[in-house]
């Protein structure tokens, strides 16, 4: 939303809320406070931030000792609530102090007309109040305060709710109907009946709490391949947690560990097989036995929305040096008596892929198996760029997805994966912008405007992470990306590789919305996506700082990572990839030759 656009929306409000503020008055001597820690002198005791973003300061304050700052970050406006209970047809007051640009204050679920008031300038403390009538049936309110996105911090102290205090919140009954889905590899699905009451449920795994989610299913990952587990859940309010309903057990599928075959630690490469520009063409009898997984680059769709994907080797008036059909196959065979694998990825930064009806999907998976069967390849990598996976309005939630472009894919996907079984190698080599970015936006966004392309690959790799064996995130050609830290990272050395692979190993909240994480891939999935050369992309990275990334993620004894502090250390980190075995071949080889060289031990 441009500025424009947003202060007209804005005065739009103020119209209509100075309504509500001039009715103010409604509490009377006999009602009572029933904000808890108005005053955040307990710190945030009762209340609730969304994304971390809030936190109990001394400095400013309006009364007493300790106030509450809040700050906005992408797509989270640091909204903090609390819900209060409350008697149904009653009056109540909600005030508050502020103080920053654009600070709201408002109580939503109030069963006739939820209000909000704001200011757009405080730079001293003001008074924000407003008023409203509980609905019939209404036993509880949210009462909150948040700012605007993108705008600094504000500051909020002294909340206050007057009016007749409801009946006491009475802890939840336990759950009931648990019940497991079909499970995968690495993952188990869960469901149960709502429990009245309740606001929350967790869900435990033999005894340890794994999840807490607002709905009533959750799908609990990060298990091992071809074991038996139990699960338990609780339902809570702000009176307390439930007693653990009856356990529910389940043993994930035998089809886990992707990446069977592969080294423990593995190079892989993009071959310019289809087309010749700067870097010249290479034989695929010419590429290095370094290289442990070799993808064809690129097989491309007809149209956009055609789904009919073709491949061909680069002509010969492009490719003077081309092999035959004939040799390129028997080379692909020695490759993999070898050990190595060959896929076929499809897309690229021309290659626009939009599977926007079934029919596009049907073909896709016509045309992928035809390619596959030809040329009797291992596998599948899905380098969908530019235009091509993008969120519909409306699709906010990366665990259910929505667009036909999203669910298509992943249908198609999913049908070749169990037409040539549990020996498939998927990878999937997505741009920062769909992935990492996901931790600050999310599609369209909960007001529009947002780039809808914006972490459009989370819902894809979420839904495949069973089939997953490879992600490698281009961490190139990229603009700065906000990491856990919530500071931006840029790219070209090695806090980018550290910051954007340690998200990917300790799973993020999406949009930062802590009730929809996107939970961490196993580390033997991942692989970090460098350019090999300066010609290749913007982005390149140093020997030595691909080697500082690597010592800090797998955590060399005395190792150092900067400024980034990682959430962990993963010496099974699968490895790098590279854009491209063609622009490695023009630099002397320098990317392999230091991949070869660097001690995982």
């Amino acid at each position: 939303m441009d500025r424009t656009r947003l202060l007209a929306a804005l005065s739009a409000a103020a119209l209509a809320i100075s309504g509500l503020v001039a009715t103010a008055g409604f509490a009377t001597a006999a009602d009572t406070e029933l904000a808890r820690n108005g005053g955040f002198e307990a710190g945030l005791d009762g209340w609730s931030c969304t994304a971390g973003s809030g936190a109990a300061v001394n400095s400013p304050v309006h009364g007493g000792s300790s106030a509450l700052k809040a700050t906005p970050a992408g797509s989270d406006n640091a909204k903090c609530s609390q819900t209060v209970t409350v008697k149904p047809n009653s009056d109540y007051t909600l005030s508050g102090w502020v103080q920053g640009s654009y600070v709201y204050l408002g109580a939503s679920g109030t069963g006739t007309t939820d209000v909000s008031t704001w200011t757009a300038s405080a730079p001293s403390w003001q008074k924000l109040s407003t008023t409203f009538r509980t609905g019939a049936s209404t036993t509880s309110v949210t009462i909150y305060t948040h700012g605007w996105y993108g705008t600094p911090a504000y500051a909020a102290d002294d909340l206050s709710l007057l009016g007749p205090g409801g009946d006491p919140v009475q802890t939840p009954a336990a759950p009931n109907g648990l019940t497991a889905g079909s499970p995968g590899s690495t993952s188990v699905p869960l469901s149960w009946s709502p429990v009245s009451g309740a606001t929350g449920y967790n869900v435990y795994r033999a005894g340890t709490k794994v999840l807490s989610v607002t709905g009533t299913s959750a799908t609990v990952t990060g298990l091992a391949p071809s074991t038996s587990y139990s699960f338990q859940v609780t339902a809570t309010n702000s009176a307390g947690e439930s007693p653990k309903s009856a356990a529910v057990t389940a043993t994930t599928t035998s089809g886990g560990n992707p990446g069977t075959g592969l080294p423990a630690h593995a190079l892989v490469g993009y071959l310019h097989a289809s087309f010749a520009n700067g870097s010249g063409y290479t034989r695929m009898a010419d590429v290095p036995d370094s290289w442990d997984v070799i993808n064809l680059a690129f097989g491309e769709p007809t149209s956009v929305t055609s789904g009919d994907i073709r491949f061909s080797l680069c002509p010969a008036s492009e490719c003077p040096n081309v092999e035959s059909a004939a040799d390129f196959k028997a080379a692909i065979k020695a490759k993999q008596a070898a050990g190595k694998k060959v896929l076929i990825s499809i897309g690229g930064a021309n290659g626009q892929v939009q599977l926007s009806t079934t029919a596009a999907r049907d073909t896709f998976v016509s045309s992928v198996s035809k390619i596959i069967d030809e040329y009797g390849l291992d596998g599948l990598d899905i380098d969908f760029e530019g235009h091509s996976l993008s969120l519909n309005t409306g699709d906010t939630d990366f665990r259910s997805p929505t667009s036909p472009v999203i669910v298509n894919l992943i249908s198609a996907i999913k049908t070749l994966k169990a037409k040539y079984g549990s020996g498939f190698v998927l990878t999937m080599a997505p741009e920062t912008f769909f992935v990492q970015l996901g931790y600050q936006y999310y599609g369209s966004g909960p007001w529009g405007g947002q780039d809808p392309r914006a972490g459009a690959y989370l819902p894809v790799i979420h839904a495949l992470r069973d089939d997953l064996t490879l992600l490698h995130v281009q961490d190139y050609n990229s603009g700065s990306i906000m990491g856990l830290d919530n500071q931006y990272h840029s790219m070209g050395g090695a806090d980018f590789h550290i910051a954007m692979t340690d998200m990917l190993l300790t799973g993020f909240p999406v949009a930062g919305d802590q009730s929809k994480f996107f939970s961490a891939l196993r580390p033997e999935q991942v692989a970090i996506g460098l350019p090999a050369s300066t010609q290749a992309g913007n982005g390149h990275t140093t020997p030595a700082e691909v080697n500082k990334a690597l010592d800090c993620l797998t955590k060399k004894t005395g190792t150092t990572c900067g400024s980034y502090q990682t959430h962990g250390s993963w010496p099974a980190l699968r490895g790098l990839m590279t854009w491209s075995i063609n622009w490695d071949r023009f630099n002397q080889w320098e990317f392999s030759k230091t991949f070869d060289a660097y001690n995982w031990s």
